[in-house]
């Protein structure tokens, strides 16, 4: 198909069927719009803007070559998967990205057939994409299965795993890795490009192929010595790698934004190569975008923002983040006290240990996408006397939960856990959500384990996580702004398991774990007013838990409803279990607890997610009613 520069392209290309049947020399202006679409999208929404402007070339060249969605392409993390999107019949719904009822900021199986595979979380898609080849095998299908992963993510143990078992099992499997920031090694250019044609074409794959055929003939130590001799041979040529020494063939690095580089290596694959392959890309992350390729992070996660200027919109902060008010915090610490070390699992901007580092440089580490060895390290530390903080996501805490049993809470380590992006975390919705931390720790023996009320709790739990060396503790925070209380000059120590009572009341307690006391305060008023006396408690620890604190508001409360921002098996189960063991459920007080909903909340404004959830305070006013028996009056809580 022959078209004139000024048609545009996109608006024929509603799948991946009609970009096939554009001429290769169509391409480059199809790669234009497709930015040009994107950019415009993302000012509109936010979003993640950098991964996908890098991978505009790539994405068209894989769905160009290859049958999608009968090929299956999965993309690691999902960050660069807009273009694929826009690509894949989405096009007309690429502006509710991120938004409620709208299109996924990541990959999602139920959203289109042309996402096989999920993924938020990064270093997963060498193992799926292995798990479809041998399905295909075991199916006698001609299906190819190509994954495409970052070099950051290459930093997860899980990665190399994959790769390991993807070359002993010699599978049909395609690994595209996409290097945005060059950290492996850079094309060199036309013969950069000339050199990986050829390695790609059937003359050499069929040299590594051959070894393989004498196994009969000779024997398999035999055969592997020549298929090596071979693959080293090569390696004088194109450069050895690691990769081929996990069984892969391996080619590159090759220009990401060419399709005169890209085209030709992606059809030899497909047509020649019967065993794994890697490809080695290079891309430039925001490319295309001249704010993007200027920013430091190139754009990895923006706000909406002015497309000429690149400018974000800004929301002026009427009390600071959490995540500042943590790192703050852990940089007086350590002023104090040499002792004091920061760990992050390549989120040094995301939990505030950016600051940390530029102050104590040799007390800071970002050991990569690693969480488990993030753990592990810290506790390493903890042995030998250092006060290691492993600052984490709730949401990647669970990656490392093996450790943090094994290694952490069985030894009685004290490893200190600040937990970022506690609760609902909004448009990057259930992968994201801080969900079940509560719950997956609190269940371990010897573990402490606290939330923050607001800015001024959270500065109380940092210096008491400093001080307390009798093992494990946690501390949960969301992400966003504080409410404004005002700050203390230095935390305090808090008596580990003591809650506190912030108002009195006789008829009804609220016993709020974290940041739903402020909603919990506010019930207290609504249900003041329609003459129920009520009590409202802050926690602070949901293990150990303050049992004198809960038998005081179980024997003098007629009602008693537990709140927090997590799941079903958390704070209010703990509380469920000491009552029911300590008798306190035997004299009719009625109890409720309230937790995130137990589904997968799909992505919305925080605020509108609890209050679906029933966390705000009308949602609260109405459990208590709906205890009573009672119709909520008119008026109240709205």
């Amino acid at each position: 198909m022959t078209q004139s520069p000024k048609t545009p392209l996109l608006d024929q290309v509603t799948f991946p069927a009609d970009l096939r049947k554009l001429e290769d020399r169509d391409l480059p202006q199809l790669a234009r719009e497709v930015r040009d679409e994107m950019i415009d999208a993302v000012s509109r929404t936010g979003g993640h803007l950098g991964a996908g402007l890098g991978v505009v070339e790539l994405t068209i060249a894989i769905h160009s070559v290859f049958n999608t969605p009968d090929d299956r392409l999965i993309f690691d993390v999902g960050h660069q998967c807009y273009p694929h999107k826009i690509l894949t019949g989405r096009r007309d719904r690429i502006r509710t990205l991120r938004q409620e009822n709208g299109l996924s900021g990541f990959t999602r199986r139920a959203e289109s057939e042309y996402d096989p595979f999920g993924a938020a979380h990064s270093s997963t898609s060498i193992s799926a994409g292995l798990g479809m080849a041998v399905a295909a095998d075991i199916d006698k299908t001609d299906r190819r299965v190509i994954a495409v992963i970052g070099d950051g993510a290459l930093s997860a143990g899980m990665a190399y795993e994959a790769l390991n078992n993807a070359g002993a099992l010699d599978a049909r499997l395609i690994v595209i890795l996409n290097d945005n920031d060059m950290s492996i090694a850079p094309p060199t250019g036309a013969m950069s490009a000339y050199l990986a044609r050829l390695a790609s074409g059937r003359t050499y794959m069929g040299f590594r192929d051959f070894g393989k055929k004498l196994t009969a003939y000779l024997g398999k130590n035999v055969d592997r010595a020549i298929t090596r001799a071979v693959e080293h041979a090569r390696g004088y040529v194109t450069g050895g790698t690691m990769f081929e020494e996990m069984g892969f063939y391996h080619i590159g690095p090759i220009d990401g934004h060419s399709f005169d580089h890209l085209l030709p290596v992606l059809r030899n694959v497909r047509d020649n190569a019967n065993g794994p392959v890697l490809i080695h890309v290079v891309t430039q992350k925001g490319k295309g975008y001249p704010p993007a390729e200027a920013a430091a992070d190139k754009y990895h996660g923006v706000n909406k923002f002015d497309v000429i200027t690149g400018a974000q919109a800004k929301v002026k902060p009427n009390a600071p983040s959490y995540t500042n008010v943590f790192a703050e915090t852990l940089i007086q610490e350590a002023t104090l006290d040499d002792r004091v070390v920061g760990i992050t699992a390549a989120m040094p901007t995301g939990t505030g240990l950016d600051k940390f580092a530029e102050i104590f440089p040799s007390r800071c580490f970002d050991v990569g996408i690693a969480e488990q060895h993030a753990v592990t390290f810290a506790a390493g530390l903890a042995t030998e006397g250092f006060k290691p903080f492993a600052a984490l996501y709730s949401t990647f805490l669970q990656r490392a939960y093996d450790q943090v049993v094994h290694d952490v809470a069985i030894q009685g380590l004290p490893v200190r856990f600040p937990i970022d992006r506690a609760g609902f975390v909004g448009a990057d919705g259930p992968t994201h959500a801080g969900s079940f931390d509560t719950a997956f720790l609190a269940t371990l023996p010897g573990f402490v384990v606290m939330a923050a009320a607001d800015e001024a709790e959270l500065k109380h739990m940092v210096r008491t996580a400093v001080a307390y060396d009798a093992g494990p503790i946690s501390f949960r925070y969301p992400r966003g702004e504080g409410i404004g209380v005002d700050m203390p000059e230095r935390g305090h120590i808090l008596e580990i398991g003591k809650g506190r009572i912030v108002k009195e009341g006789t008829k009804v307690a609220l016993l709020s774990f974290g940041t739903r006391l402020a909603d919990c305060l506010l019930a207290a008023e609504d249900l003041d007013a329609a003459g129920l006396s009520t009590t409202v408690a802050d926690a602070r620890f949901a293990k150990p838990l303050d049992h004198a604190l809960i038998r005081q508001l179980a024997r003098h409360h007629e009602i008693l409803i537990t709140v927090e921002e997590g799941s079903v098996g958390g704070f209010g189960s703990q509380v469920m279990q000491f009552m029911a063991m300590d008798g306190l459920l035997d004299r009719g007080l009625k109890v409720r607890t309230l937790v995130m909903p137990d589904i997968w909340m799909e992505q919305a404004k925080p605020e509108a997610m609890i209050a679906h959830a029933g966390l705000d305070r009308a949602g609260i006013v109405s459990t208590v009613f709906n205890a009573l028996g009672r119709s909520v009056a008119v008026g109240v809580a709205g």
